[in-house]
């Protein structure tokens, strides 16, 4: 089996957030997927299989399965077009039916993708209290135009919406402590951000509860920012998304929510092979 190593939402060919990409005939067994992802050790590796029209797809990060992953459908979407050319490529996820499409991006491949349907709602008042407690934060340090809640793209977020820069560029937090919470509460990441402006957001994704301090660029919390964002009249014009700069990753996500209240999201991003 050959694994290909990309990374996704790459600004400028450098950074973004590494993927494991494996392509067979079949797809190996749950646990076989499991053994792989823990040694490949990125966030998350992506296999892909033959499926009627498409492929059959399943996520998988070092200690868990996913549901839906961003960055890694970009990099399979790039695989797929290095392999079979571009265009449009179904994938067959494990609840419900997605897209992405492959493009040539200069010299490298970058790739698009439509999000399962995006849905938002209330945090648990405890998982509020929590969360703020985890990051040493304040109801005055949260930005007063949008809400801390839960937000749906595919996966399961909280969205902490932070009043200033300075606020993000300073996210710390006890790994133990985060872990326990994101797993007791369902979450995949806790998605922190600053709006610089309409068109551009800053994020970071700490993704303990999987394994990993920090995700460089997650393309299913963009998924599900975009779709609130949407849904409450916020904005549903295409925006970026930077992340990945704290980490010396730097990523961007160009992110445009389609017109359909609880409807997908487009994300879309460049791509670079991993050589080392």
């Amino acid at each position: 089996m050959s694994i290909q190593r990309i990374a996704s939402f790459c600004l400028n060919g450098t950074g973004g957030n590494p993927a494991g990409v494996l392509i067979t005939a079949e797809l190996p067994t749950p646990a076989d997927m499991q053994r792989i992802a823990a040694e490949v050790n990125y966030s998350e590796t992506v296999f892909a299989a033959p499926q009627d029209d498409g492929f059959r797809v399943r996520y998988f990060a070092p200690q868990a399965e996913v549901p839906f992953c961003g960055h890694a459908t970009i990099a399979l979407g790039a695989a797929l077009g290095a392999a079979n050319g571009d265009g449009r490529y179904v994938l067959f996820l494990n609840d419900g039916q997605i897209e992405t499409t492959a493009y040539q991006d200069g010299d490298a491949w970058g790739a698009s993708l439509i999000s399962p349907p995006t849905h938002h709602r209330p945090a648990e008042a405890e998982l509020t209290q929590q969360a703020l407690a985890l990051f040493g934060l304040g109801r005055g340090d949260l930005d007063p135009d949008l809400d801390l809640l839960r937000i749906n793209g595919g996966a399961d977020h909280l969205l902490i919406p932070l009043a200033n820069a300075s606020l993000l560029r300073a996210m710390d937090y006890d790994f133990a402590r985060g872990a326990a919470l994101m797993q007791a509460f369902g979450l995949v990441t806790i998605c922190l951000i600053w709006r610089e402006s309409p068109s551009l957001i800053h994020a970071r994704n700490p993704f303990a509860g999987h394994g990993v301090y920090e995700d460089p660029a997650t393309g299913a919390a963009a998924a599900a920012l975009a779709g609130y964002l949407r849904d409450t009249g916020h904005s549903a014009h295409p925006f970026e998304i930077r992340q990945g700069a704290e980490m010396g990753a730097p990523s961007r996500l160009l992110v445009e929510p389609l017109p359909k209240k609880g409807g997908a999201v487009q994300i879309s991003g460049s791509t670079r092979i991993i050589t080392d």
